[in-house]
C-alpha cells in the first residue's frame, strides 16, 4: 500500500508528516513506545513490522512522534493496533489523524482492536463498539501443581502442526490467522492436547516485553485451556509472565490468579462494522474459545 510522503499536518508547535513504517528505524519505533511506559522490546516491534502495515508520524527533524499499525487476516478483517501518540501531541488530534491515515490505507473491510482507556473515546468517536473486557494478567509465575489432563494427553507442537492449529484457531477467532500463526510458531513454544490422535486445544508461549508472554490459547473448556497452559506456567516459575484474557469468571482466571499472574489493567475490545465479536466460538453448545489473546495488538 503506498503513502503520500508529502502529507502532513501542523499540531500546535509541531510540523509532521506521515511515513511508512517499515522505512524508519527500530530504534526510533523503540524509543517511542519507551516513553510511553510499553514493554516492547526492539524485536517485538521487529515482528510486528513482519506482520502487518502501518504509518508513523515523524516532526521536521525526523524524530517518531506517532504509530499506527493494522494487521489484515483476509480480504474482510485486520485488527489495528501500536496505536501511540507522543505525550506532547496528545491534546492535538495526533491520534485521530493518523487511525483515518491507517484506515485509508487498510481500505473497506472490518475492524477489531483492543483501545486503552485513555483512547477509549476517541475510538467511539470514530464509529467503534465497545464490546468485551480484556483483562491483562501478569506477575512471577507460581508453578502449579501437576495435574494431567483425564482422558487426554499434552505434547510440543511445531511448524509440521500449523494447518491443523490454523483451523482450530480459526473455528475460536472466526477468521483465518494461518499467516500469523506460522509467524508465532518461529518464535514460540507450544503445547497441545490431544484426544484420539487430535489436537484439541493449544497453546503457545514466547519471549515479549519484561519476559514471555503464553498466547494464542484455544480450547473448548477451562479445564482444557488450563492444561495447556500449566506446562508454560511451570516452565518458567519465578519469572516474569503474562497472558491476555477475556475470561471473567470460573476456573480459567481462579488458575491464573494462583499462578502468580494477577490483574494488572483491562483494556476494551471494540469493533468497527463487524456484527460478531471474534473470539467467542460458534453459538450453541460445546464450542471452541480464544482463551488468550496473541496480544493486544493482534487480536
Amino acid at each position: 500500500m503506498s503513502l503520500k510522503a508529502e502529507e502532513s499536518i501542523v499540531l500546535s508547535s509541531f510540523k509532521l508528516k506521515i511515513a511508512d513504517i517499515s522505512d524508519v528505524e527500530l530504534a526510533k519505533l523503540h524509543a517511542l513506545s519507551i516513553t510511553v511506559g510499553w514493554p516492547h522490546r526492539a524485536e517485538d516491534w521487529e515482528m510486528l513490522r513482519d506482520l502487518g502495515h502501518g504509518i508513523v508520524a515523524l516532526d521536521e527533524i525526523g524524530r517518531a512522534l506517532g504509530t499506527a499499525m493494522w494487521f489484515p487476516y483476509g480480504p474482510d478483517f485486520a485488527t489495528i493496533g501500536m496505536v501511540i501518540t507522543s505525550p506532547r501531541l496528545q491534546a492535538y488530534g495526533a491520534g485521530r489523524w493518523m487511525m483515518e491515515h491507517v484506515l485509508a490505507q487498510a481500505g473497506p473491510r472490518d475492524f477489531g482492536l483492543n483501545a486503552t482507556r485513555a483512547a477509549r473515546r476517541l475510538y467511539l468517536s470514530m464509529g467503534f463498539t465497545a464490546t468485551k473486557t480484556v483483562y491483562q494478567c501478569q506477575g512471577e509465575a507460581v508453578a502449579p501443581e501437576p495435574a494431567p489432563p483425564a482422558g487426554a494427553s499434552l505434547r510440543d507442537v511445531g511448524p509440521a502442526d500449523l494447518a491443523e492449529l490454523a483451523a482450530l484457531d480459526r473455528n475460536a477467532y472466526g477468521v483465518d490467522r494461518l499467516e500469523l500463526l506460522a509467524r508465532l510458531l518461529e518464535v514460540s513454544k507450544g503445547v497441545a492436547l490431544m484426544r484420539r490422535g487430535q489436537i484439541r486445544a493449544f497453546a503457545l508461549c514466547r519471549r515479549f516485553g519484561r519476559g514471555h508472554v503464553i498466547g494464542p490459547v484455544v480450547a473448548e473448556t477451562d479445564e482444557d485451556a488450563i492444561a495447556v497452559i500449566r506446562p508454560h506456567v511451570a516452565g518458567h516459575a519465578g519469572r516474569f509472565l503474562r497472558l491476555d484474557t477475556r475470561q471473567q469468571t470460573g476456573a480459567f482466571p481462579e488458575f491464573l490468579a494462583r499462578s502468580g499472574l494477577q490483574i494488572f489493567d483491562t483494556v476494551t475490545s471494540m469493533w468497527l462494522d463487524r456484527p460478531l465479536t471474534v473470539g467467542e466460538g460458534k453459538p450453541g453448545g460445546k464450542h471452541l474459545l480464544t482463551y488468550a489473546l496473541a496480544s493486544q495488538t493482534l487480536g
